[in-house]
């Protein structure tokens, strides 16, 4: 019998076939307290944990990789994509002091091509093993006619929680708090809009081996985020008390995303000595004609988090960053506010404190 469903473009069979592909990944990110496995209506997460704590605060996060899809689709490299979805995710929530309890996701395509998506799936389930976050549950869709086969757009949302009186709000920033940056893995996920408008202009062939690289461009591209959220909760359980603030360096660049989580009266003036932007961001750069400050509020340019903490503290969280293979470094300290002059305020439509960026990059 004809499957009118199927005629329209939409083949459920690829759907359950992508399901049992996925199944072994997903299953490895559950712990005891999610109920149940895939199949289900909505993932089921045991909360009883939070009984522990003596005013838990959850936290939800949601978002997307981006136009980087589009590189990964054109490399037919799908299993680092997945990564980039759950650190855009659960590195916003852990800018507020919380820990990611567990995640789900939701893939669109023109046609699914069961591999495809559970490659993207097994980075996804990975991705959420590495920093603890059970991936509880998710949804794939073929949008034929919206979408074209070989086509998809991935987008993830997570939940978390924090108890409030450990809840990172600007107001627990203070003048004289030491900026500490923590270097970014590369593009991460923003910004490729430019960088695929770059590719285009100046005919890059995304196969091509460039010297600066150990790797081709486009796999040079898909270096997937980096992983934040496991490593700076374990320097919150040793220094609760001593970190007073995070910032996820993602869309808008640096100084609007640091400026953000700053009270009103402080500033700080980000050092760019302090650290040299990766590769990928200086032949980027020249090949368009950009000078990298011109960047700043496009691309992390090598600085992909920040966090805000009292002096003190300074050298036991950089050991702890160390123990875990992150490169961290001294970009600036909060001081009182004086002179408007260059400083940027708020960020995203907050109010908040001033940043500005001062002095040249290390070569």
């Amino acid at each position: 019998m004809t499957n009118p469903y199927a005629a329209s473009g939409v083949d459920t069979a690829a759907g359950d076939k992508a399901v049992e592909l996925m199944k072994q990944s997903v299953a490895a990110t559950h712990g005891k307290q999610v109920i149940g496995g895939l199949g289900g209506f909505a993932g089921l997460f045991d909360a009883s944990e939070l009984k522990n704590y003596h005013q838990p605060i959850l936290v939800s996060s949601t978002d997307g990789v981006g136009t980087k899809v589009d590189i990964a689709q054109k490399l037919d490299i799908h299993n680092t994509i997945g990564q980039d979805l759950v650190a855009m995710v659960v590195d916003d929530i852990v800018v507020t002091g919380a820990k990611s309890l567990f995640m789900t996701d939701y893939i669109a395509t023109g046609k699914l091509t069961p591999e495809v998506i559970a490659s993207v799936v097994e980075g996804i389930a990975n991705a959420c093993k590495k920093v603890d976050v059970a991936l509880v549950g998710g949804e794939t869709a073929e949008h034929p006619g919206l979408l074209e086969p070989g086509e998809y757009d991935v987008a993830g949302a997570a939940v978390g929680v924090v108890d409030k009186k450990h809840l990172l709000t600007p107001e627990k920033v203070t003048s004289g708090d030491v900026v500490l940056g923590i270097a970014s893995s590369g593009l991460h996920s923003n910004g490729f809009s430019l960088v695929r408008k770059i590719i285009s202009d100046h005919k890059l062939d995304l196969h091509s081996n460039i010297s600066d690289f150990a790797k081709t461009l486009g796999e040079e591209l898909l270096t997937p985020t980096e992983l934040y959220t496991g490593v700076l909760n374990k320097a919150l359980d040793a220094h609760r008390d001593d970190i007073t603030g995070f910032s996820h360096i993602t869309g808008g660049g640096i100084v609007s995303n640091i400026a953000r989580v700053l009270p009103e009266g402080v500033v700080v003036d980000i050092d760019r000595s302090t650290w040299s932007p990766n590769p990928v961001f200086r032949v980027l750069s020249q090949i368009a004609g950009f000078e990298l400050t011109e960047l700043e509020s496009t691309w992390n340019l090598g600085l992909g988090f920040a966090v805000m903490l009292k002096p003190g503290a300074v050298k036991d969280v950089q050991k702890i960053l160390s123990e875990n293979n992150m490169h961290s470094f001294v970009i600036g300290e909060i001081k009182p506010l004086q002179d408007k002059a260059g400083y940027e305020f708020g960020g995203k439509g907050s109010a908040g404190g001033g940043c500005r960026m001062v002095g040249e990059y290390a070569k």
